[in-house]
């Protein structure tokens, strides 16, 4: 029987300054843990980071984490263009191998009692990990973001959080602690810096409008270009290029095209369509660094300590 093991993607609110981010993945450095990759977005002020490993060393290296951006991290400092309500913002568990998503859910729920019991952060609890079923979905938890819900906090007990609180941490807000299984995150840049032309696309396209199944999305400004930041949430039920045709076909109505595409972390074998015109778009992609189940053959090196590193 194969070694239990779940990923972990926690997402930090941090995507401008790299040493910041060096630092709280150095601090994620357990042994049994291999980190598979980590990404910086400077426009969504954003950093993604992708372990992988046993379930109880992943659970201590994603605390860690979060335990190291609640110190480097100042919400109320803190810019951006995605969504967040905390310094860690999500932190996700996905089973990888020998373990079941109702597993990851317990593990989960572990994480989020060590976020408040270690480093006074408190959690809500979505997808499949979500206390009550007003919280499954996370845009509905990242309501607000964090200045609308910690000032929401004080006045509705139904927005107080599941772990902790009932105010938020006053610079490191709360985190989103769940169980999903592998979600992709994909973004199409369009030939134009429309922005609303992108957000007019991705109210057609997500799921919550009536469009594709499992997808979020949301138009922006990024780079300079109009962009459309997705979540594929279900990528068997809807392929990649699925969605990558959806939004080519709205897009021509709108008398714009899709320049190029862009993946954010790592996508299993399964959904990687190699003939597809969804991944011809890449200008450059490397199987080797952006499939999962190649990637943990060859993870990459934890970064050293970051020495005086300061908000």
């Amino acid at each position: 029987m194969p070694e239990p093991l779940i990923e972990c993607v926690p997402n930090f609110s941090e995507g401008q300054r790299p040493k910041i981010v060096e630092a709280i993945v150095a601090a994620m450095q357990v042994e049994g843990v291999s980190l598979l990759d980590y990404s910086l977005d400077a426009d969504h002020n954003r950093s993604v980071v992708t372990i992988v490993g046993p379930p109880a060393a992943v659970v201590e290296s994603a605390v860690r984490g979060a335990g190291k951006a609640a110190q480097l991290i100042d919400l109320t400092q803190q810019e951006g263009v995605h969504p967040r309500i905390g310094a860690a913002d999500v932190i996700p568990f996905v089973p990888v191998q020998g373990i079941s998503l109702e597993q990851c859910v317990l593990f989960a729920r572990q994480a989020g009692r060590q976020l408040w019991d270690r480093y006074g952060i408190p959690v809500y609890y979505y997808e499949a990990a979500a206390a009550r079923p007003d919280r499954a979905l996370l845009e509905d938890v990242r309501r607000g973001q964090f200045e609308g819900l910690r000032d929401t906090v004080r006045k509705e007990t139904a927005r107080q959080p599941d772990v902790g609180g009932p105010d938020l941490h006053p610079t490191a807000g709360a985190s989103a602690v769940g169980a999903r299984r592998f979600l992709i995150a994909y973004n199409l840049y369009l030939n134009t810096a429309d922005v609303a032309k992108a957000r007019a696309i991705a109210r057609e396209i997500r799921a919550s409008g009536g469009g594709l199944t499992g997808v979020k999305a949301m138009g922006v400004l990024a780079h300079g270009e109009a962009q459309i930041s997705m979540n594929i949430t279900d990528f068997r039920q809807t392929p990649v290029s699925e969605v990558y045709a959806a939004v080519r076909d709205k897009a021509a109505r709108f008398g714009v095209e899709i320049n190029r595409g862009e993946l954010i972390g790592l996508i299993p074998e399964a959904a990687a369509e190699q003939e597809s015109e969804w991944m011809r778009l890449f200008h450059e992609f490397d199987p080797e660094e952006k499939i999962l189940e190649r990637k943990l053959e060859h993870p990459r090196p934890w970064p050293g300590p970051t020495k005086g590193s300061r908000v």
